[in-house]
């Protein structure tokens, strides 16, 4: 049963492209608590319109986690280089692991950290599509570029998604969801997206120990599926204070009702394990939802959010991750902040960085691009120096 929303009626959309829907669309009201009544101030917001939005977003689309940190959670460092990329950072490998009723689980996250750092550095950290490696500073889809990064004066750090639960319909029994959850799972069980989420929260848990790293500016950042991961990850865990959603699209940082491209029926699909079973429901019924995805970016506020697009990525459809951006606005100004630095789309790679939700739309295809980066860190030099 989940929980009831308020609506609010806009005329139109704001669209670059036609909608799919009618002219006239019902979006949630990011500021409504389930009665109906609008939060005025940000106590209020935080007390009675945080919570039923996050938990509807776990009943409904996600999954709700059996566990957080288990009490037999380890991290401990397995090997260091002081000398990493030419003398200019420290690399160090990071074995995490835990255990639970279904056996135990252990995943790599690797760590850099720039040598030329006078205190403890600020730090980006990715959700990677396979076994990071720094000597190539590349991941398997899209660049880690960690030279740059490193020049920046920023660390950073990235964990293989598939280490802490599979990214296979099949892969169930492998992952960390089979040692704290059992089959058959109940409709609202986690899926692998809030998995991975939840395996950046372990890695924040080590970076939070690590003295070399300031865990008070830790950026979380994802691409496609896992951009869908790290703004569900910086929705449930408040510790991020900078979160990244690139070409995340349908079930990430795109509007559910004016979806075009990848719809719920696709990727329920195709990809039903990243969900719980009770998302499968709204496939062709966004009107349905008591949700959408402008109040997931809301649940980041009033921390720092980047959401960006590509030009020829039409399968994530950039006019609803943008119009979400602007949906979610409401929120990020109740707690003073600007929210975008406009509500028109900017031209292809012009960057917009001053207000509290960055945005850009990259030339080019779906992809994480070394350009995106410059913009997320120069986001960061704008809003944490």
């Amino acid at each position: 049963m989940f929980l009831k929303t308020h609506f609010i009626r806009i005329a139109a959309p704001l669209l670059l492209t036609p909608s799919l829907h009618a002219a006239e669309i019902k979006i949630p009201d990011p500021l409504a608590a389930p009665d109906g009544q609008l939060a005025t101030t940000p106590d209020a917001w935080m007390a009675n319109v945080r919570p039923p939005t996050l938990q509807n977003f776990r009943e409904q689309i996600y999954g709700v986690r059996p566990v957080e940190k288990p009490a037999d959670f380890q991290a401990k460092v397995i090997r260091e280089d002081p000398q990493a990329l030419d003398g200019t950072a420290t690399l160090k490998e990071i074995e995490i692991t835990y255990s639970g009723p279904g056996g135990s689980g252990k995943f790599h996250p690797l760590l850099l950290i720039p040598n030329s750092a006078k205190s403890p550095a600020p730090t980006f950290l990715l959700f990677s599509f396979g076994k990071p490696d720094a000597s190539i500073e590349k991941e398997k889809f899209g660049a880690w570029p960690v030279r740059e990064i490193i020049a920046r004066g920023y660390a950073t750090v990235a964990f293989h998604v598939s280490e802490v639960d599979p990214d296979r319909a099949d892969g169930f029994a492998e992952g960390v969801r089979a040692i704290f959850s059992k089959q058959p799972l109940a409709p609202n069980a986690w899926g692998a997206l809030s998995a991975w989420g939840w395996g950046a929260s372990r890695v924040m848990d080590y970076l939070e120990t690590d003295k070399a790293i300031d865990a008070k500016r830790v950026a979380l950042i994802g691409h496609s599926r896992c951009g869908k991961a790290a703004v569900w990850a910086g929705a449930e865990d408040p510790r991020f204070s900078y979160v990244i959603s690139n070409n995340s699209g349908c079930s990430g940082a795109a509007l559910a009702r004016t979806k075009q491209g990848e719809r719920i029926i696709n990727i329920t699909t195709k990809f039903p394990y990243w969900f719980c079973e009770n998302y499968r429901k709204y496939a062709d019924h966004e009107a349905d939802l008591p949700i959408d995805q402008h109040q997931l970016l809301g649940l980041i506020a009033p921390r720092l959010l980047y959401v960006a697009s590509a030009t020829q990525d039409s399968w994530s459809d950039p006019a609803a991750e943008f119009e979400s951006c602007v949906r979610a606005q409401p929120v990020f100004r109740l707690f003073g902040k600007k929210g975008l630095e406009s509500e028109t789309q900017p031209a292809p790679d012009q960057a917009m960085l001053d207000g509290g939700i960055g945005y850009h739309l990259r030339t080019g295809k779906h992809d994480l691009a070394v350009s995106d980066w410059q913009h997320y860190m120069d986001f960061a030099d704008r809003h944490w120096k």
